[in-house]
């Protein structure tokens, strides 16, 4: 079936991103400076279309990452620059901040008002997810003297009927967004202006900051989206078409995981004895954790001479 809103020039870039990914040099510093360099440079020469298309399909780590690889650590970095991308076609001033701990991952000013903001993206295959894996509270520490802070997530990955993360956002001003959010908020700031938009976001964080406290997810949901909803008619027709960019995302992201489960289930059928167990031995660590007990040794702490 073909998709009404995501086109096979956005299908195309996510594959082309997915694997480029792979080709790691070795440096996280070097790879993370390419991909901002690189999207920064696709969205100048193809637009908004490209950029709408990240923002459509970025929420789904791929299942071909391994855990805990470079891959995923640079996929969570390319998530970043996509938002921190969407928040410069807005009309702010955004960065993509260099540290890796303690901080947010962008920083975005205007003549106005300043936020932090953070990108989540999950694998579709994770069932268990709790409420430190949104960094709700974190975001809050990690405003340092700002007002505002954002998390932005895929929405069909956030709790959909209670949850600590409201709670937190409604007490905290830390406004938890989606990927769709922001894509209508891009599309509405070259619809009607970047001000518009810019002054709209400001109202969320506004809503959010006033709400009376609640884990209720359809609380949350409700001033949210009717704050953008009932801000302007023009936004009705942008988020028709977002939401179903959203849902088409989600069977997009479905194949995808279940064309490489199935693929690589079929490779592992095919392995010899031999290669199971070198398989098994290598997914173990094993020879890792013997080198690392290995090099346990006295370190003088307790000398006294």
């Amino acid at each position: 079936m073909m998709n009404e809103v995501i086109t096979k020039y956005q299908l195309d870039k996510r594959n082309y991103w997915i694997d480029e990914i792979s080709h790691l040099s070795g440096n996280f510093g070097i790879d993370a400076e390419k991909v901002e360099q690189e999207i920064s440079e696709e969205i100048r020469c193809d637009g908004i279309d490209s950029l709408l298309g990240h923002l459509r399909l970025c929420g789904a780590i791929p299942e071909r990452y391994g855990h805990d690889t470079s891959e995923e650590k640079l996929y969570s970095k390319y998530t970043d620059v996509v938002i921190h991308e969407a928040f410069t076609a807005m009309g702010y001033k955004s960065l993509v901040l260099k540290e890796r701990a303690d901080v947010a991952d962008v920083e975005c000013v205007n003549d106005d008002y300043s936020f932090v903001a953070d990108a989540k993206a999950f694998r579709l295959s994770r069932t268990a997810k709790n409420q430190k894996d949104f960094k709700v509270q974190a975001m809050d520490d990690w405003k340092h003297g700002k007002p505002y802070a954002m998390v932005v997530c895929p929405v069909y990955q956030l709790p959909a009927r209670t949850s600590q993360i409201y709670q937190q956002a409604a007490s905290r001003a830390v406004c938890i967004a989606t990927y769709t959010h922001l894509a209508v908020l891009v599309r509405y700031a070259q619809d009607k202006s970047k001000n518009e938009a810019m002054k709209l976001l400001h109202e969320v964080f506004r809503s959010v900051e006033a709400m009376n406290p609640s884990k209720n997810a359809n609380s949350y949901w409700q001033v949210v989206n009717r704050k953008m909803l009932d801000s302007d008619r023009v936004l009705s027709n942008i988020w028709k078409v977002e939401k179903t960019a959203s849902i088409e995302s989600i069977g997009i992201s479905k194949k995808e995981a279940l064309i490489f489960l199935s693929t690589e289930r079929e490779r592992i059928m095919r392995l010899t004895k031999e290669e199971a167990i070198k398989e098994v031995l290598k997914s173990s660590k094993i020879e890792n954790k013997i080198k690392a007990i290995n090099r346990v040794a006295d370190n003088g702490l307790l000398s006294v001479g």
